[in-house]
């Protein structure tokens, strides 16, 4: 089975309770959920949240709306995900977080196919960010059930538990892993639209306005396009850059 794991947590130091906020009059995570299940090739979308009391509302939230959820570590997420895994008996985990809810779905179906056609343990769009040409908040990341349940024996470091990829991509033990990297024809590295910020809610927001107004889906294109119009959206974000809370890494 392949299955979307969606971490998500109500705490965040610079954004609290935002997977929650709403967009489109609905919450972001609602919102996210929506998005991802129009995949062609996703056969599961699952909300993996902690066990920390103030993630009950997520967990309430999941049940209302049948979302299936899963809570662990708050901290480990990389056991958190391994375990979500393994209780829903997902083969291969499409790894997404609660901060990107304009993901596009048919990105995620390339990246899902780049990973079944080339028969690698990990793939990415937005990582290495060196060779990224996908926005940040685009991000997908792709690995099997096997891979993951290594990364959960082998790594120690903190960030390697607490970013769950690291070990793939970033850590000593990256060349033990074959990998991939989705490419896209052009580079819009530059842009921002994951949500970590009161001013990348903003921008979200005023781009979920803007594709409601043109009864547009918002495909990666279509957000681009209005972007590109929009310097003043861009803007708004614009003092911030990828990877920037991963200080602790």
């Amino acid at each position: 089975m392949i299955a979307a794991i969606i971490q998500a947590r109500m705490e965040s130091t610079r954004l609290p309770g935002k997977v929650l906020r709403e967009l489109s009059g609905i919450p972001m995570l609602q919102f996210q959920v929506n998005r991802v299940r129009k995949s062609r090739l996703l056969n599961q979308v699952i909300v993996a949240t902690s066990t920390m009391p103030q993630d009950d509302e997520i967990v309430r939230f999941c049940s209302s709306n049948d979302i299936p959820c899963f809570r662990g570590s708050e901290n480990d997420v990389l056991s958190r995900y391994y375990e979500t895994a393994k209780a829903y008996c997902v083969d291969t985990v499409v790894r997404l977080t609660a901060d990107c809810p304009l993901v596009d779905p048919a990105v995620i179906d390339r990246s899902i196919e780049l990973f079944e056609n080339e028969a690698l343990d990990y793939v990415a769009n937005t990582v290495p960010p060196e060779t990224s040409h996908f926005p940040d908040g685009s991000d997908v990341e792709i690995f099997s059930l096997q891979v993951l349940e290594r990364a959960n024996r082998e790594a120690t470091s903190e960030s390697d538990r607490e970013h769950v990829t690291f070990y793939f991509w970033k850590s000593e033990q990256k060349n033990s892993f074959s990998s991939g990297q989705l490419d896209n024809d052009q580079d819009w590295s530059k842009y921002r639209f994951t949500v970590d910020y009161p001013e990348d809610y903003d921008v979200v927001t005023r781009i979920v306005e803007s594709l409601n107004k043109s009864n547009q889906f918002g495909t990666l294109e279509e957000i681009i396009t209005i972007l590109n119009k929009n310097s003043d959206i861009v803007k708004l974000n614009s003092q911030y850059y990828f990877g920037v809370g991963w200080n602790k890494a």
